[in-house]
């Protein structure tokens, strides 16, 4: 049995991508292995947030966990800020972290590009991200294409700590879905489906309604081809429908070119999106049934008090290892 461990930043409503690459397994892996899911809030005010709009999405995420299957008696599921362990090593961590390495990142590259000022945090953001996983014990980490880098540092971190100080920290294994990995954008095939994209209509949220989803899916870019098929290069579009399609329902990819060889795109789209809607309604039920309850508050509580149980423990041998702090009666 593993112990995995996955942080979601609350930064706006899930997307279809979010669920299909992310939370539809870890729903499987729960069943089998030590789980905790954070909703990884510190890491979010690494960019300017509202703090109400913050505080509103925290919840709204938790109850998004749950509504797509995480079991709180199978899971740990818990918010980042509500865990002082994590914001305590993370500071170990930028200790032994070279700013070469830091600025080396795709992800602050990216987001630091054309930037006047840029926060600190969004450069020392992977050490956050390496305390996360690393207070866990965790063995195994499910990531998107996107996110590889930074397990790779975490992995180096890890390392560069066991052998510089003592063998605390057990090296965490990156694992990328094969399917439903990367759900793109709906009008830039080429570029990742974002919540945070300023198109709404390149993007499909969890709590969208079905007129409002079947018509996003309508829209979406394909090509003037007509042929169903699997072709990343030539046929982006048309590729992304088709991997959201399989992990709705299923289905290989090269069964569902089958289905539709001589069917045009308006068939297609539309069984697209009905997948979607059916997959997404018993998540919006369940999600309606536990935003304002107070079951959702009290799973949090517990949860934070678990994984404290759990942090807090590895921390201090952390702090005993690189000498901080004193031996107290």
């Amino acid at each position: 049995m593993s112990t995995i461990f996955s942080g979601i930043q609350p930064s706006g409503t899930l997307t279809i991508g979010n669920y299909l690459g992310a939370m539809q397994q870890f729903v499987k892996l729960q069943e089998e292995n030590h789980c905790y899911f954070c909703i990884v809030d510190e890491h979010a005010i690494t960019v300017p947030q509202d703090r109400l709009k913050l505080r509103q999405n925290i919840r709204s995420l938790a109850a998004l966990y749950l509504a797509a299957g995480i079991d709180p008696n199978k899971s740990t599921l818990f918010i980042q800020s509500e865990v002082s362990a994590h914001a305590e090593l993370a500071w170990i961590m930028q200790s032994i972290s070279y700013i070469g390495e830091l600025e080396r990142m795709t992800q602050f590259k990216d987001k630091a590009v054309g930037k006047e000022a840029v926060s600190v945090a969004l450069l020392t953001y992977p050490p956050l991200m390496a305390a996360d996983i690393l207070l866990y014990n965790t063995n195994l980490v499910p990531v998107g294409e996107d996110q590889k880098q930074h397990l790779e540092l975490t992995r180096n971190l890890a390392q560069r700590f066991n052998n510089k100080y003592n063998d605390i920290f057990t090296i965490p294994e990156i694992s990328v879905p094969k399917v439903g990995a990367r759900i793109m954008s709906l009008q830039e095939p080429t570029k990742k489906m974002s919540k945070s994209d300023s198109n709404e209509k390149a993007f499909i949220s969890m709590l969208d309604e079905p007129k409002k989803i079947e018509k996003k899916i309508k829209s979406a870019v394909t090509d003037s081809e007509g042929i169903v098929k699997f072709d990343k290069e030539n046929k982006p579009g048309i590729s992304n429908l088709l991997t959201i399609l399989a992990s709705c329902t299923g289905e290989s990819i090269e069964k569902l070119e089958e289905n539709y060889a001589g069917k045009g795109y308006g068939e297609f789209k539309q069984d697209v999106a009905q997948a979607v809607i059916q997959v997404l309604a018993p998540i919006q039920d369940r999600y309606d049934a536990l935003i304002e309850a107070e079951e959702l508050d009290t799973i949090l509580d517990d949860g934070a008090d678990r994984a404290a149980l759990i942090a807090n423990k590895t921390l201090a041998k952390a702090k005993k290892a690189t000498g901080l702090g004193r031996k107290r009666k």
